[in-house]
């Protein structure tokens, strides 16, 4: 063993290899021999060491740190990852939505922003991302508007037109696509932008009262964002830029953190609330709602090994540990199977029992065999049974939810007296923006238009506009016809 090289190359199964560097042959010239075990072994995993990339979201970074509770929320939930003084390791996981893997950073994209909680329970997952609204409401939806937003058939392109095809389409998406188009559409880093779980979930106290509740993860470093021109820079000089930010921040010991609040609504108020309090493209105001501190999470960990801790972590909404658990938001309910489904399909049957997946509280489950399965499954693999197997104490609280009756239909959500699609895009716009990000809101809107979408998109367009915010709709229109004779 030399000294310069104290850990000699092995195969996989340990076995200490002869060279790291030539091939065995017949002869100086060859041919290769397939009895080169150690040559085809590196062939072979070599071919198959990617896995397919996520659907959406398949471009990001992510780190590991720590979830600490500062404030008491018990009356409202009994999660022992949200009583007072509890510390939590956590993962999280920032992406794009649109682009592979090799797309730049900095394009105007919303970004993902996915939290698993290590608790004392089992393993609590948060699928957010930097925005508390999103395009859509219904989960039938959401494969035609990622195929929208994602490459055309024919030419294996994006394609403006087709996105602007689906939104102006689809009313329900405006006040998301007034977000996407203003200022926090191209955050500066993810250090410098917010994290929301958008849905409404449902927490549940030790005494069985329920409440609803939004999640917000308020950015200690403060909300920072580049305009397109600062973007478009960007993604030609390094369109790793926020991949590498993190990493190189929490390196140098600057680890970002953020301020978790939440907004709770009373069970009973949720039904007769002026607009439908389950709807995603909707956010509860604050004065109806005021935010409430719960605790810190800072990231002071990097990744060692980028595939095995990044992009094999399995992050689904399903994940929900006593004390939480689903509301009658449909988008929430289609992806508490669609994201366990695409992990299956994408890592394999057994994603759970690798390590960045594994929870640390003990596992007792009948689930048994599967491709790369390593937990040996024991006897009685059924249920139920009288050979001493794990058993549910079959208790129907929080995991039943709310209380629903009916005939099954095929409907939006009942009519509120305010859930227009357009009411709180124009709200956005008219009390929330100032002036000049009124204008960086145009100018993006109108650079966006120009590229590439045909008229009878851009009629609906700027019809789509109009509804929400008649002024607003006027200025798109100059510009984008100005722009056209330019």
């Amino acid at each position: 063993m030399s000294d310069t090289h104290p850990h000699p190359t092995t195969t996989d199964a340990g076995i200490p290899v002869e060279s790291d560097r030539v091939s065995l042959t017949v002869g100086p010239q060859g041919p290769v021999l397939l009895r080169d075990h150690y040559l085809i072994e590196q062939m072979a995993q070599f071919n198959r060491e990617r896995v397919p990339e996520r659907q959406p979201h398949a471009k990001g970074g992510g780190a590991f740190g720590r979830f600490e509770v500062t404030h008491d929320v018990s009356e409202y939930t009994k999660a022992a990852v949200f009583q007072p003084g509890t510390r939590t390791d956590t993962l999280a996981r920032f992406s794009t939505v649109a682009g592979e893997r090799g797309t730049p950073d900095t394009w105007r994209d919303p970004r993902g922003f996915a939290l698993k909680f290590y608790t004392t329970e089992g393993n609590y997952d948060m699928v957010g991302n930097d925005t508390p609204i999103f395009f859509i409401k219904d989960p039938l939806k959401f494969q035609h508007f990622i195929r929208s937003q994602k490459r055309r058939a024919d030419t294996n392109l994006r394609d403006n037109d087709m996105q602007w095809d689906f939104w102006t389409l689809t009313p329900e998406s405006a006040h998301m696509v007034t977000w996407l188009m203003g200022d926090r559409g191209i955050p500066r880093t993810w250090r410098h932008m917010d994290g929301f779980t958008s849905h409404t979930y449902m927490w549940v106290n030790a005494a069985g009262e329920r409440f609803y509740v939004k999640y917000h993860f308020k950015t200690d470093q403060g909300i920072e964002f580049f305009t397109q021109a600062e973007a478009d820079a960007m993604a030609g000089k390094d369109p790793d830029f926020h991949t590498r930010d993190l990493y190189d921040a929490i390196k140098r010991g600057d680890n970002p953190s953020w301020s978790l609040k939440v907004q709770i609504m009373p069970y009973a108020e949720a039904e007769s609330y002026r607009f439908n309090p389950f709807d995603m493209t909707k956010v509860w105001p604050h004065a109806d709602y005021p935010l409430i501190d719960v605790g810190k999470l800072t990231l002071d960990r990097n990744p060692t090994d980028y595939h095995s801790e990044i992009e094999q972590a399995a992050f689904e909404p399903s994940n929900m540990v006593p004390g939480i658990g689903p509301s009658p938001d449909k988008m929430l309910q289609g992806r508490m199977f669609s994201y366990p489904d695409a992990h299956r399909a994408r890592i394999g049957t057994n994603y759970n029992q690798l390590p960045v997946n594994a929870p640390l509280s003990p596992v007792h489950s009948y689930s048994k065999d599967g491709n790369m399965r390593f937990i040996k499954a024991s006897d009685p693999v059924y249920a139920p049974n009288t050979k001493g197997g794990p058993q549910a104490p079959e208790t129907y609280g929080e995991a039943a939810g709310w209380y629903s009756e009916g005939e099954m239909v095929r409907s939006g959500y009942a009519e509120h007296a305010e859930d227009s699609d357009w009411g709180q895009a124009g709200t956005l716009v008219r009390e929330v923006l100032d002036d000049a990000a009124r204008q960086r809101l145009v100018g993006n809107i109108a650079g966006h238009l120009l590229n590439g979408v045909s008229e009878p998109v851009l009629e609906r367009a700027f019809d789509y506009w109009h509804n929400v915010d008649q002024d607003l709709g006027n200025k798109v229109e100059k510009a984008v016809r100005e722009g056209q004779q330019a």
